[in-house]
């Protein structure tokens, strides 16, 4: 079992197994977001960072970055957005694109080693992409799927999964650089989709010994009250073996569900975090001293 070290310029995070779960930031990424597609297709980058500084302070350990808009300098957006980012929050990068150029330009403009998102099974891409991610030292999160598409069984999309392992390694990069994503379906359309991850996430987990990521809200798309079925699912997938999601910390049920697997698996040395983040803040004025202080103050008399 191998760690995935991920770093900016002065900062370094780690995901593998027996480790905190790695929250990644999914806000950056306009697709399904018009207000912010126009906004960044203009040149005005405020959007974005407004929301790298709210997920960090949420606690997103890494961001992803995506500027994938339709008829815009793709390459050149992703390049400027990654430079923001940088210059606002120190937390390492998940560099996000289907376009080999927009990836170059990204990695280009990133100080750091970052995490390339995406490479398929797809012959071509492999190509293309594998040589990029090797020449950059980066890591790459791998699609397990291929030509054929996206199977329904979990063993097809393991199977794949293991050629980009392979391939990885022929082109010099450690396995312990490739971040599988299982590739999450609707449970809404697919009622099998939560057991079919979990199946794959353990034989990734146990037979190849990487790390997985998934873009974890895809499981609850077109349900009611979606962010308790995403939360749900994080928690099981994180006690299949899964180690980081592509994922929004805004949404108080999922980041909660994923920092309460962390405590049950033992990730969370002493409850430390958690204690931290849901401490009652009036716990330390509760004894007679806060009652007498809280008395002082509650005259509401004009100074």
């Amino acid at each position: 079992m191998a760690d995935t070290v991920i770093s900016s310029g002065s900062k370094e995070v780690v995901i593998g197994f027996d480790r905190p779960f790695v929250m990644i930031g999914e806000r950056i990424n306009p697709t399904g977001r018009k207000l912010l597609a126009e906004e960044m297709k203009q040149g005005d980058f405020s959007r974005v960072e407004a929301d790298a500084l709210a997920q960090v302070a949420a606690g997103a350990q890494m961001l992803d970055v995506n500027a994938g808009i339709p008829l815009a300098d793709e390459p050149a957006l992703l390049a400027e957005a990654i430079r923001l980012v940088q210059s606002v929050t120190n937390v390492p990068l998940s560099i996000d694109s289907s376009i080999v150029e927009a990836l170059e330009a990204g990695i280009e403009a990133y100080d750091g080693k970052p995490l390339i998102n995406s490479v398929t099974g797809e012959q071509e891409v492999l190509d293309r992409v594998l040589p990029l991610v090797a020449r950059s030292g980066a890591a790459v999160v791998a699609i397990s799927n291929d030509e054929t598409g996206i199977s329904e069984d979990p063993d097809v999309r393991f199977d794949v999964a293991k050629k980009i392992v392979e391939a990885a390694r022929g082109y010099g990069i450690p396995t312990e650089d490739v971040v599988v994503d299982p590739l999450v379906m609707p449970i809404g359309a697919m009622s099998n989709a939560g057991k079919q991850v979990f199946h794959l996430v353990r034989r990734l987990r146990d037979e190849l010994g990487v790390n997985t990521t998934c873009g974890a809200s895809n499981v609850s798309f077109g349900l009611p009250n979606r962010h308790v079925v995403t939360g749900t699912f994080l928690s099981m997938a994180i006690g299949a073996g899964m180690t980081s999601a592509i994922m929004n910390p805004l949404h108080a049920e999922v980041k909660s569900a994923v920092m309460g697997a962390d405590v049950l698996m033992g990730n969370d040395p002493n409850c430390g975090t958690w204690i931290a983040e849901h401490r009652d803040p009036d716990a330390a004025g509760s004894g007679r001293s806060g009652r007498r202080n809280r008395r002082r103050g509650g005259s509401g008399g004009a100074t």
